[in-house]
C-alpha cells in the first residue's frame, strides 16, 4: 500500500504514509486473507486484493472526514485538518485510483467489476444519507444505509477472495453471504457504540449520529416503543441540532432495552454469517473467522 505513492509528489507520499500509519483494525483485509487461505487461493493474489480493499476503505475515510468536517480520526488529525478541501479530495481520488489498479492486478475481471460496483454502492449510499435520511425513522432505509456503508465492503472482501479461489459457485455465494451478514453485524455494533461507547475510544462524540439527524437501530427500537416521547417528536420534526434534547434522548435510549435488543439483532446477523461456513473442514482460518465474528459482536458494548 505504501508503495502506491512511490515516485509521486512528496506531499502525496507523506499523506498516504500518515493515512496508513493511523492504524485501524484492518478487518477487511483480514477477511480477504482468512477466507482466501481457507479456500486455497493464490497468496500473492490475495495480498493484492487485500491491499486494494483496504485502500478503497482508506479513500472513503478521506472523503468522509472532509464531508463531515471531522478533524480527528482514531485520535489523529485528519487530512482535511491541515490541507485545503481541494488537496484532500484529490488525495482521496488518488487513493481510489491506486486501489482500483491493485484490484485489476488480481487478474480477475469479475473482481474488478465487483470492486467498481461496490464503490458505486458506497457513493450512492452516502448521497442517500445526505439527502434523504435526516430525521427518517425507517427500518428499510436504515438497512440499505448500513449495507452501503459497511456491508458492501465486507461482502467484497469475502466474495472477492472466493472469486479468485479454486471453488465452485455455491461456495462463492456462501462466502459472499458471510461478508454481507458480518458487515451488517459490525455496523449495528458501531451504531450501538455511538450511544454506549467512550468518546475517546469511539473517536467521535457520543450521540453524534442523532445530532446529524441519522436514526440508527437503537433509536429505531426506542422510537417504535415510545412514539409520543417529546424528544422523539422533536427529532422526527427536524430539530436534531438541539443538543440538550438530543442528550436527553440519548440517555433515554441508553436506559431502555433498545441497546440490548440491537445487540441481539447484531448477534443474529453474526450467527447467520457463521452458517455460511458450514461444510468447510476445521482449519486455523475457519477458527479465526469464527473468532472474528465473536469479536465483532463483543466490542466494548
Amino acid at each position: 500500500m505504501r508503495a502506491q505513492a512511490d515516485d509521486r509528489h512528496p506531499d502525496l507520499r507523506a499523506a498516504l504514509e500518515n493515512l496508513l500509519a493511523a492504524g485501524g483494525k484492518r478487518i477487511r483485509p483480514r477477511l480477504v486473507l482468512l477466507m482466501g487461505n481457507m479456500l486455497g487461493a493464490d497468496p500473492e493474489r490475495l495480498i493484492t486484493l487485500a491491499a486494494a480493499i483496504e485502500m478503497l476503505h482508506t479513500a472513503t475515510l478521506v472523503h468522509d472526514d472532509l464531508i463531515d468536517g471531522s478533524l480527528l480520526r482514531r485520535g489523529n488529525e485528519t487530512l482535511n485538518a491541515n490541507w485545503p478541501p481541494a488537496a484532500t479530495v484529490l488525495t482521496g481520488d488518488f487513493v481510489f485510483a491506486r486501489a482500483a489498479k491493485l484490484a485489476a492486478q488480481t487478474g480477475s475481471l469479475t473482481v474488478m467489476e465487483e470492486f467498481a460496483e461496490t464503490l458505486a454502492i458506497m457513493v450512492n449510499g452516502e448521497l442517500t444519507q445526505m439527502f434523504d435520511a435526516r430525521g427518517l425513522a425507517n427500518r428499510g432505509n436504515y438497512y440499505e444505509r448500513i449495507y452501503a456503508k459497511t456491508g458492501s465492503l465486507f461482502e467484497l472482501s469475502t466474495h472477492g477472495a472466493a472469486i479468485i479461489s479454486p471453488v465452485d459457485a455455491k461456495i462463492v455465494a456462501n462466502a459472499r453471504n458471510f461478508g454481507r451478514e458480518l458487515g451488517t453485524a459490525f455496523q449495528i455494533v458501531d451504531d450501538i457504540l455511538d450511544f454506549t461507547g467512550d468518546q475517546a475510544a469511539v473517536g467521535k462524540p457520543v450521540g453524534s449520529d442523532l445530532l446529524q439527524g441519522l436514526i440508527t437501530l437503537p433509536a429505531l427500537y426506542y422510537i417504535e416503543d415510545n412514539p409520543k416521547d417529546e424528544n422523539v417528536q422533536s427529532l422526527l420534526n427536524g430539530h436534531y441540532h438541539n443538543e440538550k434534547e438530543i442528550a436527553l434522548l440519548v440517555e433515554a435510549i441508553r436506559q431502555s432495552d433498545a441497546i440490548q435488543r440491537s445487540l441481539e439483532e447484531a448477534k443474529d446477523y453474526a450467527r447467520r454469517a457463521l452458517l455460511s461456513l458450514n461444510g468447510h473442514p476445521p482449519s486455523e482460518e475457519r477458527d479465526a473467522l469464527e473468532n472474528l465474528a465473536e469479536y465483532i459482536t463483543n466490542r466494548n458494548v
